[in-house]
């Protein structure tokens, strides 16, 4: 099944606001098997939106249109769609009553303007939005199904997942079930884990498991996408190539399917009954701040030190009696942790301490990162160096470091080489 996703908007087509509905609706539908042929960005102009519906009815199957159906005189989805179909539009008196409710139950009375997205094209098939005013429909224009849904992501995130994408599949005549399993991966760069799969997929027993890959540095999504009849059909076809690409990738796996690497670290701390202080430097709190936003992590969490001041790192973590020197070392690091571990009442501190030289070209910097890990089993340090620019270093030293922290609480070795450190 070829499909076509067409984003409408000028604001999209301008570049005032980021089009991540596109990228969601096509990585969810990678996830299922089903692929995109086309990307269409098409403003808010009428023969412009009818030139393209007509295009992508001729050469797609199915056509997923997202915007342009709210209140507005520039919303004009439902009047184009009607007009490409050769159809007029309806009133659905159902949904009209839907929406007044949905304004009278929050204290307001419904604008005259949103009976407008009330007006269906004839025959179309109704598609509910339950958390939102813009009900989506489906209709056939051309040879494609064309499947309407609103702009606000949190809509068209729920419309798709529950009710296109199920669509899609019975159309596709794909088998009664589809699995996507994931691996996260932190410390091999993408080609890498593409050479270490190498053949992974021919152990499905009928090439059933597709491999695939999203890359986020610093993190690598490893994909498992299985087709069966039942769920016990994909178990045991997703098993053998499940078991080979831990075996493969072992150490190097931090987390899957939905868990975080935050997580998994949260989780293995609260097993066993631990707490962790964190210091970090030229990081601006990223790990603070992603161990926090778990619940469990404010339960977990004593206190965190972020600063670029060595004078304040030093008075914080309890430092006074090391001498200043230009750079930090592992020494350094390691009494931060253990001074900051028993200064906050936690059974685990984290330090990581990052020098960045400060060259004239800030795309090409390098950062000497020095990482300890306080506990009650002793102290553990790393010293390593990244090359790149700002975020580069700040995102690759802020994975590493909680890489490593999982590593310790696990029991895995700390010290295993990256593809992303200078050899």
């Amino acid at each position: 099944m070829k499909i076509e996703i067409l984003c409408t908007g000028d604001e999209v087509l301008t570049g005032k606001i980021t089009n991540t509905n596109f990228s969601y609706m096509a990585q969810k539908l990678e996830d299922v098997g089903l692929s995109v042929y086309w990307g269409t960005t098409v403003g808010d102009d009428r023969e412009a939106l009818l030139s393209a519906f007509h295009l992508a009815s001729a050469r797609a199957d199915a056509v997923i249109v997202n915007g342009g159906l709210g209140p507005t005189v520039d919303d004009l989805s439902q009047e184009i769609a009607a007009g490409a179909a050769g159809v007029g539009l309806v009133l659905d008196e159902e949904w009209l009553a839907r929406m007044e409710h949905f304004f009278t139950s929050r204290g307001r009375t419904m604008p005259p303007n949103n009976k407008k997205q009330a007006m269906l094209p004839e025959g179309a098939e109704f598609i509910d939005n339950p958390i939102g005013t813009a009900c989506g429909f489906a209709l056939d224009i051309g040879k494609a199904r064309f499947f309407f849904t609103p702009g606000v992501p949190r809509e068209l995130f729920r419309m798709l997942e529950q009710q296109i994408i199920p669509r899609l599949l019975d159309r596709a005549g794909a088998p009664g079930m589809i699995k996507l399993k994931r691996f996260h991966c932190y410390g091999l760069g993408e080609s890498h884990i593409d050479q270490i799969l190498e053949g992974v997929e021919d152990l499905a027993p009928d090439g059933s498991v597709k491999l695939g890959f999203r890359a986020h540095y610093p993190q690598i999504e490893i994909k498992l996408t299985t087709r069966g009849s039942d769920a016990d059909d994909i178990e045991t076809k997703l098993a053998p190539v499940q078991a080979e690409v831990k075996r493969r990738i072992a150490n190097f796996i931090i987390a899957e399917d939905d868990q975080t690497l935050e997580g998994v670290v949260l989780a293995a701390l609260t097993k066993e009954g631990g707490t962790l202080a964190v210091a970090e430097t030229f990081t601006a709190g990223i790990i603070a701040s992603r161990l926090v936003s778990h619940q469990s992590g404010r339960h977990i969490m004593r206190r965190g030190v972020t600063t670029r001041d060595r004078e304040e790192l030093y008075r914080a973590t309890g430092l006074t009696g090391f001498p200043h020197q230009d750079a930090y070392d592992a020494d350094i690091a390691a009494a931060a942790a253990e001074n900051l571990a028993r200064e906050a009442g936690a059974s685990h501190a984290l330090a990581v301490l990052i020098d960045v030289d400060e060259g004239p070209d800030r795309r090409d910097l390098g950062g000497l990162i020095q990482i300890a890990i306080a506990s009650p089993t002793g102290t553990v340090t790393r010293t390593t160096r990244i090359l790149g620019g700002w975020e580069w270093i700040r995102l690759g030293a802020v994975e590493l470091a909680m890489d490593c922290l999982r590593r310790h609480l696990h029991g895995l070795p700390v010290h295993e080489r990256t593809d992303f450190e200078k050899r």
